[in-house]
């Protein structure tokens, strides 16, 4: 089901839209949260502290693919709210085109420079042997996460953010069966987790393309149509180019606090595994809805709604602010208890470390929440180079006091997290100042 977000109520539209997006999001951090939970009860903290470890650099990874995806969805959005539906067709062929060779070529890099890359990570050589291996069979799932984005932004760009939910949860549901089955049942360790994620994402990712091929046939692809078009090309290179940056030096960023982590040994790195986790899913509520605040401000711009984007701006911003508040309130709260997901009661420093985390940067989600809508917003009215200077300030403030702080052993990890809300912070107001400024242009 389409949906038209340039006419109706503002909060309505935002709110069902964004519902969707919101739940599939949620069941997509399934995958992982999934690995974690079996891999930390039935494998043991160290295996616990080679999935934490992979995360940060499988979530660099798949946020290069996914910001190139965003940055052309955000075309494909600007296009339909213009109503020049065969432009988004054109941009639409460019961008699985491009993405998807880059796809292909990332896929076979991370598979032959995996020994120098977890080196580059600070890999402890006890958990080097485990890391590897499970990453060699994550990665083979590159190919599939590129088409379920690439997919799942058509479809929401046309205004159908449900399809892609009803993929998502099926292959939730079919991950966390197999984690069980062959991490339990069968006794595969590391391997069995990855394999049940690989196999999960490969339903998704097919099975959304099927479905759009079989209920958009505008959208089939065609080559000769592709090679005609000279125009998308650059729109996209530039669009979903600058998109990917900003989502790569986001992670990159968190990737070279990984390196960081990993430096304080076993016990912080396993607390980090899980608190990530934790993180993730208190705030992707935010970030989801901030994805769909930024197709509403594209959809809208592109149909010159100029009053609407302001009105669309004004509610959101209270939406996530009250939402992201009262998850601040319930993780600070339920610190002890979230950790007791993931690991066993007995794991005490294990815990201590992950409560410390949770109740310093948990308190501050409000600050993620408004910077994921500054993201949203100049992505959608064409600005996205302001997103990625956002992204460099938010995640260079971070990773400079972080290395800074954990350097004095009066401070040690505690400056990791503190430096975390404090980069949200400076990024948020470099925000601010930057959309009144243009507003009042």
């Amino acid at each position: 089901m389409n949906h038209d977000l340039t006419n109706g109520n503002v909060t309505k539209s935002l709110l069902y839209f964004a519902a969707p997006m919101i739940l599939g999001n949620l069941l997509q951090q399934c995958y992982n949260i999934a690995d974690t939970w079996v891999v930390g009860k039935f494998v043991g903290a160290d295996a616990l502290a080679a999935v934490g470890s992979s995360y940060a650099l499988m979530t660099f990874l798949n946020s290069l693919l996914i910001g190139l995806c965003m940055g052309g969805g955000a075309v494909f959005s600007y296009y339909i709210g213009k109503g020049e539906r065969e432009k988004v067709r054109a941009c639409a062929q460019t961008a699985f085109v491009m993405i998807g060779v880059l796809a292909v070529s990332l896929s076979i890099a991370v598979q032959c420079l995996m020994h120098p890359i977890l080196i580059l990570l600070r890999t402890p050589k006890e958990l080097y042997e485990m890391t590897r291996d499970y990453l060699l069979i994550v990665f083979c799932g590159i190919l599939f996460i590129f088409l379920y984005n690439y997919f799942a932004f058509l479809l929401r760009a046309l205004g159908n953010s449900v399809t892609p939910l009803y993929l998502l949860g099926a292959a939730s549901v079919l991950n966390i069966g197999l984690d069980l089955f062959f991490v339990r049942n069968l006794g595969w360790g590391l391997q069995g987790a990855a394999a049940a994620t690989v196999i999960a994402q490969a339903v998704s990712g097919l099975g959304l393309g099927i479905c759009v091929w079989r209920k958009e046939p505008y959208f089939r692809f065609s080559l000769r149509g592709f090679l005609r078009e000279e125009k998308p090309v650059r729109e996209i290179c530039q669009y979903s180019v600058m998109t990917g940056m900003q989502q790569s030096v986001m992670n990159f960023g968190i990737l070279m606090v990984q390196s960081l982590v990993n430096s304080f040994g076993p016990a912080v790195m396993a607390a980090f595994a899980a608190t990530v986790k934790i993180d993730t899913f208190a705030y992707m509520p935010a970030q989801e809805f901030g994805n769909a605040y930024s197709i509403f401000i594209s959809q809208n711009y592109g149909a010159g709604k100029r009053e609407r984007v302001k009105q669309g701006t004004r509610k959101a911003m209270t939406v996530s602010a009250a939402f992201c508040g009262v998850i601040s309130v319930l993780v600070f709260a339920l610190a002890r208890f979230l950790m007791l997901i993931f690991v066993d009661g007995g794991e005490t420093q294990i815990i201590e470390i992950g409560m410390q985390y949770l109740r310093i940067e948990g308190a501050f989600y409000i600050g993620i929440g408004i910077l994921f809508l500054l993201y949203g917003y100049f992505r959608g009215v064409n600005r996205p180079g302001v997103s990625l200077l956002l992204t460099v300030i938010s995640l260079g403030t971070r990773v400079v006091l972080a290395y800074a702080l954990a350097a004095h052993p009066a401070i040690g990890v505690l400056g990791i997290w503190w430096a975390i809300p404090i980069g949200w912070a400076l990024a948020d107001a470099t925000g601010i100042v930057l959309m009144r400024r243009g507003n009042n242009s």
